[in-house]
This record gives structure tokens, C-alpha cells and sequence, in this order.
């Protein structure tokens, strides 16, 4: 089985988890939600000797999609993801990012948008999606099942879970997508979020406290 790899570029006054997943024999990848910085995702695809692929989103925040359409341009690369709901807030990153204290972003059109059931590849690595709403309505999911590995964007964390306070959020609706969707792709599953540390399902389903109860 290839080797899949990850890697994590802190970016943005957030410090949002971008994220190269790549395979460890022909270094070819695609970067995961590229917020800002993207000289300095540039810098580390070339010192790692990374070629990229695509670029995936997980949802439409600013702190996540707001590098993308820069690095598109860079690398002649397609964005892909997230769900359609989302493009509201993708069109607002450029209005928006200044009243967060970040600059040099742009609002941000995929090329092809994600549903429930779709999959993501690149070489032998297939991802499957996931509709997980809540956190922003169009926030997908990611998940290699021959790896048992996920990304799970800003839906749960190391010991927390997605704020819903922002335009879009649902606190129910993330609940139910961490139920409905997260759960069940089962406990041994180690994930990377978009903020923190990573974790592991079954370790955030017994002690998350925000999970007490579901």
C-alpha cells in the first residue's frame, strides 16, 4: 500500500492547520485548506520537493479559503470543495478579512464544488466526502478508510469542537454531523483538524466535553 504522508503549515493571524497530504514514494500531493501565506506553502512544496496536484477546501472561511486562489494561480491547479452552500462565503473573504487583522486575501471560486458521497484522489490515496454542516453550511469532510485517516476541517478538535457563532453556524447541525458523520467512521480513526493538535474519534467521543451526551 502507498505510504500516505501529512504535513502541517501553520498559517494566517489564526494559526489554521493548511495541510500537504501527500505520498511518501512519488512526492505528489494536494494541499488542504491554504487560508493566506502562500509564499510560504510555496516555499515548503519546493523544499520538500512536493508536486501538487489540486487543492482541497473544507469549508469557505476566510482562514481556510483565503490563499487558494493565489495558489491556484501559481501552480495551474483546481480547487475542488467545499459544498455550494459555501460560496456566500467565499465571495465575502476580500469584504471581510480586514475586520480579523489578516490581509493579501481573495475571495475564492472552486472549480468544482463537493457533495455527500463524492470522492477525492490523487495516485493510489481515495478520500471519501462527507456533508458536514454546522460550523459553515458547507463544510465537507475527508476520509481515507484504507488508512483510517481523516481531515476533518473545523467540525471537531482536540478537545473541543467548530464554533457556530459565525454567519451560517448551527450548533445542532454540528452535532448532528459530528454524530452522523464523524462517529461512525469509526473510534481507531486519527484525524487532523483545522486548528490544534490532531486527535483520535474515540478519544474525543469518551472525553470531549463538548460531546457529553451525544
Amino acid at each position: 500500500m502507498a505510504k500516505l504522508q501529512a504535513g502541517i503549515i501553520p498559517v494566517t493571524p489564526f494559526e489554521q492547520n493548511c495541510t500537504v497530504l501527500f505520498d511518501q514514494d512519488t512526492m505528489k500531493g494536494v494541499i488542504v485548506d491554504p487560508g493566506g501565506d502562500v509564499e510560504v506553502i510555496l516555499q515548503t512544496l519546493q523544499e520538500n520537493g512536493i508536486q501538487l496536484e489540486a487543492i482541497w477546501i473544507t469549508h469557505g472561511h476566510l482562514d481556510h479559503a483565503g490563499g487558494a486562489m493565489e495558489l491556484k494561480e501559481a501552480l495551474g491547479v483546481d480547487i475542488i470543495g467545499p459544498h455550494k452552500a459555501d460560496q456566500p462565503l467565499m465571495d465575502q473573504i476580500e469584504a471581510r478579512m480586514s475586520a480579523f487583522g489578516a490581509s493579501g486575501m481573495r475571495n475564492c471560486t472552486p472549480d468544482r464544488y463537493l457533495d455527500e458521497g463524492d470522492t477525492v484522489s490523487f495516485g493510489e490515496h481515495v478520500f471519501e466526502v462527507y456533508h458536514a454542516p454546522g460550523h459553515s453550511p458547507g463544510h465537507v469532510i475527508f476520509f481515507n478508510r484504507d488508512q483510517n485517516f481523516a481531515h476533518l476541517g473545523d467540525v471537531l478538535f482536540n478537545g473541543s469542537i467548530g464554533r457556530t457563532d459565525l454567519p451560517g453556524g448551527d450548533h445542532q447541525q454540528l452535532l448532528d454531523s459530528i454524530r452522523d458523520k464523524v462517529f461512525p467512521l469509526g473510534d481507531e480513526v486519527g484525524f487532523i483538524c483545522g486548528h490544534g493538535p490532531g486527535s483520535r474519534i474515540g478519544d474525543e467521543r469518551r472525553s470531549n466535553p463538548f460531546l457529553k451526551g451525544l
